[in-house]
């Protein structure tokens, strides 16, 4: 317990320090590209760059760190986002939209790496804490949800060139990385002999009615929360307001996202994983709902804080579901592949994103509609997958 406590307390450090960029650079990612592009129907596939870059590089990294171990994995990807907000930096200078792409590529290696600081959190934790500890390391996010836009405001307009000095400022965040990660006590796992267990095969894991589900559900969980959050600065920049005003919201947003994991933890213990999954669900359908009555300032602040709330449940509902459904032979290979689903999920919604935002209507408010609209379906597939799961018979 003493070691598990210790590496949830670097991972809960590592996701308020490091993670503080994350919420910087999707405040200033879509801004930034609608600045270097000519067609603002692209403008947020910079965004869309950092998670095809979270998907492409997360199996990979899953099977780094089953080698060698999770200090090497982590340390390894903050180089990675130090590279790419150095990229990133570059084609602001240079005004390259296609610079500034191959930037935030690169950063999506960082992202698939904090994705897995939940994961870690388990490693060396007991079957009991193991839920509260992945809930402990989400929590670090609540002061990366103020560190990171306070950054941006800081920075966003010092420089000539807008957001250059915030892209700076995330390099210092990452070169703070391999410090930290010094401190973190998670054995490399041992390596493989004729008498280690092979674990299931692929093609049957993805048989597993809990982990497909698990899988569905942190999918579209976290590719819905992040279809909004990637529109939400240029709806409100569109209709009218400042983008402190965006950032501010951002914020609230992000708050939300990570200030309910001090109980989400508790909740599962209680009532169970799909419970919680089912609420998160649920909740997200309400921040649809609050989007689609207006567009004052009170409604985006309603909808991103029940956007934030409906992702917490609904991600770390799933991450736990997913986490007792595998045994630990299996655990690069599985946590790879549902974060490859996961991101990739991801990434075609915020692909979309621009798109419902800035081509499908004549303004701001007609856009904002549609990507609020587009969540339904998706609330319906996994609200139909997780029902199924729980009704499913027990000797099935």
């Amino acid at each position: 317990m003493d070691r598990a406590r210790r590496n949830v307390a670097v991972l809960v450090a590592a996701q308020a320090i490091l993670g503080a960029q994350m919420s910087m650079i999707f405040i200033v990612g879509g801004l930034a590209g609608q600045m270097l592009t000519p067609n603002p129907c692209i403008s947020t596939l910079p965004l869309s760059m950092i998670i095809l870059g979270s998907a492409l590089s997360a199996r990979p990294l899953a099977g780094f760190m089953q080698r060698y171990g999770r200090r090497a994995g982590f340390s390894l990807a903050v180089l990675a986002g130090a590279i790419g907000a150095g990229i990133s930096a570059a084609g602001l200078w240079l005004g390259s939209f296609w610079l500034f792409m191959a930037g935030s590529l690169f950063t999506g290696i960082y992202m698939a790496a904090q994705g897995f600081y939940r994961f870690a959190a388990t490693d060396t934790a007991s079957p009991e804490f193991a839920p509260k500890a992945i809930s402990w390391v989400m929590a670090g996010g609540l002061a990366a949800a103020i560190t990171g836009p306070a950054l941006v405001r800081m920075t966003n307009d010092i420089t000539a060139v807008p957001f250059l000095a915030t892209y700076g400022a995330i390099i210092a965040l990452n070169l703070f990385g391999p410090l930290l990660f010094s401190f973190l006590d998670i054995p490399r796992p041992p390596a493989r002999t004729a008498a280690t267990p092979p674990g299931r095969p692929l093609g049957q894991i993805l048989r597993d009615p809990t982990i497909i589900v698990a899988m569905i559900c942190g999918m579209v969980a976290y590719a819905l929360m992040n279809l909004v959050m990637t529109s939400a600065p240029l709806a409100v920049v569109g209709c009218g307001f400042a983008p402190n005003d965006a950032a501010s919201i951002v914020s609230l947003h992000v708050l939300a996202m990570f200030a309910p994991s001090f109980f989400t933890g508790h909740l599962i213990a209680r009532f169970g994983a799909p419970v919680v999954v089912g609420a998160g669900l649920m909740i997200l359908a309400g921040s649809g709902a609050i989007a689609l009555s207006g567009v004052e300032m009170s409604h985006f602040y309603g909808a991103m804080l029940l956007l934030g709330l409906g992702w917490n449940f609904g991600y770390i509902g799933a991450t736990a579901m997913l986490t007792a459904a595998h045994k630990p032979e299996e655990r690069g290979r599985v946590q790879g592949i549902n974060d490859f689903f996961v991101f990739g999920g991801v990434f075609l919604a915020s692909l979309s994103s621009g798109g419902l935002m800035n081509c499908l209507g004549g303004d701001a408010q007609t856009g904002w509609s549609a990507v609020n609209l587009a969540m339904l379906p998706f609330l319906v597939l996994a609200g139909g997958a997780l029902i199924w799961l729980v009704l499913r018979p027990k000797d099935a």
